[in-house]
């Protein structure tokens, strides 16, 4: 039988936003960025409210059809547990629709909240193995979730045995020479409308293409940073994706042709460009500007922290 938890109890969590695919690791690698959302969830005697500040608070539900809502609703489920009533507060710094993993923050913060929640109980949280896969069961890949979770670079993969996937991820160790640079547009795009653009099937020889080079992007991210141009390489999701997103494409373009290794972030359109150069080309960072993006530098981002209360985020 599930425990009630008691009213009056609060936890928050600060999840990363992430970058996948990095390239021709599709669905599989993933990369946490410093740019987080914060989670505060506070157990009442009844009912539901839903608040949100900054990024998307326009545009998401304020009910239980709300993202974070459902995770933490999952989570309390998982670990045997309800709460009669409950406030849920987003403030969100993560861009939404821009392949910036905001989905999948939203899933690991509040799972992670409820670990925040039931330390101050009798109660067993979640490990990190579950926090991937109950994450991963909303995004149906761990790619982001992984990252969100674990920080930093990851490989992620799924292992199937009959009706059910296990989804899993190992942290990679990112080179400190890599210097990492977002380009956020204003136009928005939906994983789920750039993804039906990918075909089927793929040829042998494109499916060879980008194993090598996922292999390739393993050592270019961890040990030989002068790799990447050639590991960011990709002819599975980026060009069959480009003409749902022509400006990205072109700016993409631009950044390659000025030996920078530049990708599609996720289903886009924000680009991610990792370098072993301290700062972007001028002409690369003049396109950028006129065509209305954001260029921001990052750092790796850190694994979803939880405490009860909330002090996370100081």
């Amino acid at each position: 039988m599930a425990k009630a938890l008691p009213a009056g109890l609060v936890a928050s969590a600060v999840v990363s936003a992430s970058s996948a695919n990095l390239g021709p690791g599709f669905d599989s690698i993933g990369l946490a960025l410093s740019l987080s959302d914060e989670i505060i969830v506070e157990t009442t005697a009844s009912g539901l409210v839903v608040v949100v500040e900054g990024e998307g608070a326009d545009q998401v539900p304020l009910d239980a059809g709300h993202l974070v809502v459902r995770a933490v609703e999952r989570g309390l489920q998982a670990v045997g547990a309800t709460a009669p009533g409950l406030v849920v507060r987003c403030r969100n710094a993560i861009p939404h629709c821009r392949g910036l993993g905001s989905s999948a923050a939203a899933v690991v913060g509040g799972l992670a909240a409820v670990n925040g929640l039931v330390a101050q109980t009798d109660s067993i949280p979640l490990s990190v193995a579950q926090l991937i896969q109950l994450s991963s069961e909303f995004e149906g890949h761990p790619d982001n979730a992984a990252a969100a979770v674990l920080g930093g670079a990851v490989v992620s993969w799924i292992e199937r045995a009959g009706d059910r996937s296990d989804y899993l991820g190992v942290p990679l160790r990112l080179h400190p020479d890599i210097h990492v640079f977002l380009a956020i547009p204003e136009e928005r795009s939906l994983t789920a409308e750039t993804r039906v653009l990918l075909p089927a099937q793929v040829s042998h020889a494109d499916a060879r293409f980008n194993v090598s080079r996922a292999a390739l992007l393993v050592v270019a991210l961890t040990e030989r940073p002068d790799l990447l141009m050639a590991a960011t390489e990709d002819l599975l999701h980026q060009p069959q994706r480009a003409p749902a997103m022509p400006v990205s494409a072109e700016y993409l373009r631009l950044l390659r042709r000025h030996k920078v290794a530049a990708t599609v972030s996720g289903a886009g359109p924000s680009l991610i460009a990792l370098s072993t150069q301290p700062e972007l080309p001028l002409e690369a960072l003049d396109y950028g500007v006129t065509n209305g993006f954001t260029i921001a530098k990052m750092t790796a981002g850190e694994g979803v922290r939880w405490s009860p209360g909330v002090t996370v985020a100081g």
